[in-house]
């Protein structure tokens, strides 16, 4: 009743004073999105989330889960105790064989991190990322896991993670969005990814991902026109604002508010982003310690970019690269993945660490799911969709680095040590952003919706420094 009653002394307020108030409330607007702490719940160990995909579900038993077991059945029959009765994607009624790995595994760094041959360049990152052994998910296929992992749900239309991020902290920016997508291919069968995986859903429209292009113009339609000055597009801007608010102090729809919102960032980011794109400032080592070609449209690009994003107070970056659907040939695509991959994330994290930024910015590193350990042909050996058990890893924000958190049994199929669900590692990032789960939540539908629903989700403390 309190909102109602604001919102209409709000409206009367505002249709009585005119648009003159324009400026004002559009001020106040902006400074809304800029104000970074809006629901903090508790003391922050990370400011910012740079979520690293590795979309189509990398292997990991060839990655961070070395299974002795598995390599000596290679060939022989799997236990039908492991699999009767359970989700497999494409290999239901035909033989089921182990798989052994593909590579070898060796223990690096001061922790002794198990991490295969196919990551040289995370062998050096062992003592400053914590592996996730023990990941579960609910979804088998591609675009519901990629929903489930980014949303919480399986239902289409709900926020991602990185909308309620943006939602609950606000941007440390006011010239950029607080939520930010970047797109790279390399691999077999890149799956796409619909923008919906980065939409806000729910909540008003301005929190949800701006997709920048790696490659040709970062943004659509941002510069002028031929023969329109700056000064031109700010007084068009003006006058629509002007009348967006006019006509909200009638109506009071969040959604004009967005669109205000979306005008005044357009503007700016014609300034910002040639500024964000523009690498001529970095030192040449720094580009070579990427492999960046700037404008190739790269995973090694994007990574840079995700840096300079995060140094000027984007929120939530979120970088995807297609192409581990690994099927078939299995061990020329992780080749292929991992090295367009591998480099680039090491040098993203050195590159924050000598920076002084890895200690409050989470890095988190995964697909929508893992691999079968059974066997599948499809143009030389693959393996199947896996949901029952597979890794991931976060780092720096807060999270203990040097860790092995959790287990697969011995054949790699189920998580049976300390389990972590995907609404665990929601409510975790949250944690360390300072948010509790719990209590952050929005009204929808006459329900108290949240990121981590209604089951029940744990912050996965043992893992914090």
């Amino acid at each position: 009743m309190n909102d109602v009653m604001n919102s209409l002394n709000r409206r009367t307020f505002l249709s009585q004073t005119g648009v003159g108030l324009g400026a004002v409330a559009l001020s106040s607007l902006m400074n809304d999105d800029a104000i970074a702490g809006g629901v903090a719940h508790h003391a922050a160990k990370a400011k910012r989330v740079i979520f690293l995909c590795m979309a189509g579900g990398p292997s990991h038993l060839e990655t961070f889960d070395y299974r002795p077991k598995l390599a000596e059945m290679d060939g022989q029959p799997m236990p039908a105790s492991y699999t009767e009765g359970q989700p497999i994607a494409q290999l239901q009624g035909k033989e089921l064989k182990c798989q052994g790995p593909l590579t070898k595994f060796g223990r690096y760094g001061e922790s002794g991190q198990e991490i295969s041959d196919f990551l040289p360049w995370h062998h050096k990152l062992a003592d400053d990322i914590c592996i996730i052994r023990s990941m579960v998910t609910e979804q088998i296929n591609h675009d519901p896991a990629h929903t489930f992992m980014n949303t919480g749900t399986a239902i289409s239309g709900r926020p991602s993670m990185g909308s309620w991020v943006n939602y609950g902290l606000g941007s440390e920016s006011s010239d950029l969005p607080g939520f930010v997508v970047m797109t790279s291919v390399g691999g077999r069968n890149p799956q796409p990814i619909a923008s919906r995986q980065w939409d806000a859903g729910f909540l008003p429209s301005r929190y949800q991902g701006v997709e920048l292009n790696a490659s040709g113009d970062p943004v659509h339609y941002l510069s002028n026109p031929p023969g329109v000055s700056p000064s031109q597009q700010r007084q068009l801007i003006d006058a629509v604002n002007k009348l967006n608010v006019h006509r909200n102090s009638v109506v009071s729809n969040p959604e004009i508010n967005t669109r205000i919102a979306a005008y005044e960032m357009a503007f700016r980011m014609q300034s910002s982003v040639p500024d964000l794109v523009d690498v001529s400032d970095e030192p040449q080592h720094i580009l070579d310690m990427y492999g960046a070609e700037p404008g190739d449209g790269s995973y090694a690009s994007n990574c840079l970019m995700a840096r300079r994003l995060a140094e000027r107070g984007v929120r939530f970056i979120h970088l995807y690269h297609r192409g581990w659907d690994h099927h078939g040939d299995l061990e020329r695509y992780m080749g292929i993945c991992c090295g367009l991959t591998d480099k680039p994330t090491w040098a993203l994290l050195t590159d924050l660490k000598q920076r002084g930024m890895l200690e409050d910015t989470l890095i988190i590193w995964g697909g929508e799911f893992g691999r079968t350990p059974m066997f599948q042909g499809k143009g030389g050996v693959g393996r199947d969709h896996h949901i029952k058990g597979f890794s991931m890893w976060m780092a720096g924000g807060g999270v203990q680095g040097g860790l092995t958190h959790g287990s697969t049994d011995e054949l790699g199929y189920n998580s049976v040590e300390d389990i972590v669900h995907v609404r665990d590692l929601h409510a975790t990032m949250l944690h360390l952003l300072g948010i509790d789960h719990q209590r952050f939540s929005v009204p929808y539908q006459g329900l108290d919706m949240r990121l981590t629903g209604v089951e029940e989700a744990h912050v996965l403390r043992s893992i914090l420094a």
